[in-house]
């Protein structure tokens, strides 16, 4: 794969996903809050999910592109289980549950619109580094992951999957409007 149209590709859903929570914006504090059922998140809730989450991988993108070599190299091999986590987090009509760690769970907390304004924060800085990955080789570079310190992907399945991972909530966070 072509890893400049990886990147721009990418580049376009971190804006679309931008867009999105610029709409919840204009929403009431009584609607970002509102569950359709007990055991369902609100808007705030999704959003906030994505933010502790951008909370653990931006910093660990970030290292990786100081730590990585300047690379000429324009391709993107996507790894086996990179690929597969990314794929797995794109939003489809019928979502697979997925349990959430205790620590990435918002259900119950007290939020407010700051949650927004965060995550849009975290998006202008995943932008800026998906302008700087364009300097180093997607598939050399390797990231940690938030399961297992052990475990790490290549830099571009990190991206696809943190990205498709806002994605998906996004998409939740839209059917509570």
């Amino acid at each position: 794969m072509d890893a400049e149209k990886h990147l721009q590709q990418l580049i376009e859903r971190t804006r679309l996903n931008l867009n999105e929570v610029e709409e919840f914006k204009k929403l009431s504090d009584q609607a970002l809050n509102k569950r359709p059922r007990a055991e369902a998140w609100s808007i705030l809730e999704c959003v906030e999910h994505l933010n502790r989450y951008g909370a653990f991988y931006l910093p660990a993108i970030e290292q990786s592109l100081q730590k990585a070599k300047t690379d000429d190299l324009r391709s993107f091999r996507s790894g086996l289980l990179g690929g597969y986590f990314a794929k797995s987090m794109l939003p489809k009509e019928k979502l697979n549950k997925m349990k959430t760690f205790k620590e990435m769970n918002p259900i119950h907390s007290k939020l407010n619109q700051e949650v927004l304004q965060t995550f849009v924060h975290q998006q202008e800085r995943m932008l800026t580094l998906l302008q700087e990955a364009r300097k180093v080789d997607l598939t050399k570079t390797k990231t940690p992951i938030s399961i297992s310190r052990l475990l790490k992907f290549r830099l571009g399945d990190t991206f696809h999957f943190v990205i498709n991972h806002n994605w998906r909530h996004l998409e939740q966070a839209k059917k509570n409007v």
